[in-house]
């Protein structure tokens, strides 16, 4: 390697990258590994799309690589090193990756969420990861474009179960749903699929530590117009984060005025929306005429 590759090497490996040391690779070793894919991907003056027409993969997939949202795999990374001149780099790099279960850009979230004390979240779109079950899991990551492998969607099917713990950990979690009625409705995986899923969902209602409430579709004014979001508050509520995701980034609110902006359009949500009470009585008429 050349002295510029090897300090280039040393600042993604450093704390500055997220990368954990002698852990295998650590969270944040996949955007390391993008981070430097990127760089000598500029630096010999070779697009996304070049580099894809090589490797097999679409642009698309060579930029969710970049960006840490995906794992590079098979003979890539032996041909992203030699056509970049990389020297040997990227080789080395990739073998920290760890083949996570989930995008590089989500383990912060979770680290999030497993610390979380309070857990408040509102969807418009589908029904939200901690509700779902494994075959509505399914159904929406097939639905992915591009899409994913088989063994990466089912190891993420498989994490995102093991996310459901959060409702039965000790102290209790409190948690809250804010879901619209099309979130409920719309039959992703087929009608079966859906039924059992909402069946689950009636079934976790009933927890004492987690509230659903189901949004009308009637409401001539709404509070989530801008789309989901997640809160979160820390052991003690001494920490408050906003969780927003998006089509083209994911980012958290940690700051004032925004994070008291959205805790309070979520009360105004919760206002807005069917009682817990009401919320069962519709999960249940519509899982009764699936």
């Amino acid at each position: 390697m050349t002295s510029d590759t090897v300090r280039l090497c040393r600042t993604v490996h450093s704390g500055r990258s997220g990368v954990n040391k002698g852990n295998g690779g650590g969270p944040g070793a996949a955007k390391a590994f993008g981070r430097l894919l990127r760089f000598y991907r500029e630096r010999a003056g070779v697009s996304q799309e070049a580099l894809g027409r090589e490797t097999g993969y679409s642009k698309s997939q060579v930029a969710m690589i970049e960006r840490g949202e995906r794992r590079a795999k098979g003979n890539f990374v032996a041909i992203a090193d030699e056509m970049l001149g990389a020297q040997g780099a990227l080789l080395e790099l990739a073998e920290e990756v760890p083949l996570s279960a989930v995008a590089a850009w989500f383990e912060d979230y979770l680290e999030a969420e497993a610390k979380a004390a309070g857990i408040h979240a509102y969807e418009n779109q589908l029904i939200p990861g901690l509700l779902q079950t494994p075959d509505y899991a399914r159904a929406v990551f097939n639905c992915a474009n591009p899409p994913w492998e088989d063994d990466e969607r089912e190891s993420m099917i498989e994490t995102r179960m093991a996310r459901h713990a959060v409702f039965r950990r000790k102290p209790f979690t409190l948690i809250r749903f804010v879901l619209e009625k099309i979130a409920l409705t719309r039959p992703i995986g087929g009608p079966q699929v859906l039924k059992d899923n909402l069946v689950h969902i009636l079934d976790v209602a009933r927890l004492r530590n987690v509230e659903i409430q189901v949004m009308p579709e009637n409401r001539e004014t709404h509070a989530g117009l801008s789309g989901p979001f997640t809160l979160l508050e820390t052991e003690g509520r001494k920490e408050q984060l906003v969780y927003v995701e998006g089509q083209s980034g994911r980012y958290f609110l940690t700051e004032q005025p925004e994070l008291g902006d959205a805790f309070a359009r979520y009360g105004s949500l919760r206002a807005q929306a069917l009682t817990p009470e009401e919320s069962a009585d519709f999960i249940e008429q519509v899982a009764r005429k699936l």
